[in-house]
């Protein structure tokens, strides 16, 4: 499935106030769903001596899917493409290591 199909097939699945016009409802959801991935990161390293299981690794998967629903909504929200969006990520990052600034911080390296 490409970036552009499944953004398509979770649009199907929206069901949040004001859907085409609610850009703030996936952007709460975003940040949530990535509080509840770096929490259960830091109960691996709690609870677990750092040992990353496959049941964790499951709960995880299903959070980082939780992520990336609501990066496809937050896109369509903002008329972007998936597939745009990821295909300039990669162009951005591929020009940035070429020019050895991969590494550092600031959005115009």
């Amino acid at each position: 499935m490409t970036l552009d199909e499944y953004q398509k097939k979770a649009t199907e699945t929206a069901q949040y106030p004001n859907v085409g016009n609610n850009y703030i409802y996936p952007t709460l959801g975003l940040v949530g769903e990535g509080g509840e991935v770096a929490n259960k990161i830091k109960k691996i390293q709690r609870d677990k001596g750092n040992i990353l299981d496959e049941e964790v690794k499951k709960a995880i998967a299903n959070e980082l899917g939780d992520m990336l629903w609501y990066i496809s909504q937050l896109a369509r929200e903002l008329n972007l493409s998936l597939e745009e969006i990821g295909d300039a990520n990669i162009e951005k990052l591929r020009f940035r290591k070429e020019r050895s600034v991969i590494s550092g911080d600031g959005d115009n390296r």
